[in-house]
C-alpha cells in the first residue's frame, strides 16, 4: 500500500457493526492495482454528521450498512433506480460535494440468483424486513419468483415489504425449498450462536442462503452444509457487491479472478 500522503483518496464504510472485510477487500486491490486509494471502516451515532463529514472533506465512497440504509436516503442529493426501488442505500459516491446513492447489494442478490439458477417455481422464504431484506425480496421478484412468504416479528414492516412486492406474510414459521436468512442472527456478536432457521425448516429446503457474512460459516450455513443442501453464502454477496462499489469508486472494473482472490483475503 502507498505510504499515506495528502493526495490520497479516502472511501469509508458506516455500520452499526463494523468488520475488516470490506476494508480489506478494497485495500488488497488498492495495492495490487497501485491505486492511491485507502479505506477505512467506522461506525457512528450520528449519522448526519457522518455524511456532512462525507460531503465535506471530499471522502470519495461510502458504503452504507445496517442500521442506516434507509435513513440516509435523506442526507445525500441523488438517489440512483437501484436504491429507490427498494427505499435503501448501500453505496454513496461523492462527485465534488455531490452525494450519489445506489444500492449494489440488490445487483449482487440478483446475480447470484440466476448464477445459481435458482428456479422461479420453489416456494422462498425471506427472513427479515429491513434494508437488505428489501433488496433480496425485490431481487426475487424480478427473477420471476411468485411464492415468497417475508418472516418478520416487526409486523408493520414485514407485512409492508410483504405488500409491496405482492408477497405474503407471515409472523410464524413456515416451510419453504428456498430459505434466506436476511438478519443479524448468526452475525458475530451477542447472537453468533442463533440459528436462523430451524432444522426441520433446513431439513424440507433444497436451497440455504444466509446474507450474514461475517462469519462465513454460521449456525445456519453449517447445519445446511450438514444436511448435505446447497448453499448460497453471505461471503458470495459481500464480494459481488463490493466489487461493484469498487468500480463506482476507482473507475475500475474487475475480473472475477480479481474478486475471488480479494474475498478470500478479506476473510482471513
Amino acid at each position: 500500500m502507498p505510504i499515506l500522503n495528502k493526495d490520497m483518496t479516502l472511501c469509508i464504510s458506516l455500520s452499526g457493526r463494523p468488520s475488516n472485510i470490506g476494508t480489506r477487500f478494497h485495500n488488497y486491490l488498492y495495492e495490487e492495482l497501485g491505486l492511491n486509494f485507502i479505506y477505512k471502516a467506522f461506525s457512528t451515532e450520528d449519522l448526519p454528521g457522518a455524511i456532512a463529514g462525507v460531503r465535506a472533506l471530499g471522502i470519495r465512497g461510502c458504503s452504507v450498512s445496517m442500521p442506516f440504509k434507509e435513513e440516509v436516503m435523506d442526507l445525500v442529493d441523488a438517489i440512483e433506480e437501484s436504491a429507490a426501488a427498494i427505499e435503501s442505500v448501500n453505496t454513496i459516491v461523492n462527485d465534488n460535494g455531490f452525494l450519489r446513492a445506489s444500492n449494489t447489494d440488490f445487483e449482487a442478490i440478483a446475480d447470484l440468483i440466476a448464477g445459481n439458477e435458482l428456479d422461479p417455481e420453489a416456494t422462498v422464504a425471506v427472513r427479515g424486513s429491513g434494508g437488505m431484506a428489501k433488496a433480496v425480496v425485490a431481487a426475487f421478484r424480478a427473477a420471476g419468483f411468485e411464492q415468497l412468504t417475508v418472516l418478520a416479528r416487526n409486523r408493520q414492516t414485514g407485512a409492508a415489504l410483504a405488500e409491496k412486492y405482492g408477497y405474503a406474510y407471515s409472523a410464524s414459521e413456515v416451510d419453504a425449498q428456498i430459505l434466506v436468512n436476511v438478519t443479524p442472527l448468526g452475525m458475530d456478536g451477542a447472537q453468533s450462536e442463533v440459528q436462523s432457521f430451524s432444522d426441520e425448516q433446513i431439513a424440507t429446503a433444497q436451497v440455504v442462503f444466509d446474507v450474514v457474512a461475517f462469519p462465513s460459516e454460521t449456525p445456519l450455513i453449517l447445519a445446511a452444509r450438514a444436511e448435505g443442501k446447497r448453499v448460497i453464502a453471505g461471503a458470495e454477496v459481500i464480494a459481488l457487491q463490493a466489487a461493484a462499489q469498487f468500480e463506482k469508486y476507482t473507475g475500475h472494473a474487475l475480473s472475477a479472478d480479481q474478486v475471488a482472490r480479494a474475498s478470500e483475503f478479506s476473510r482471513q
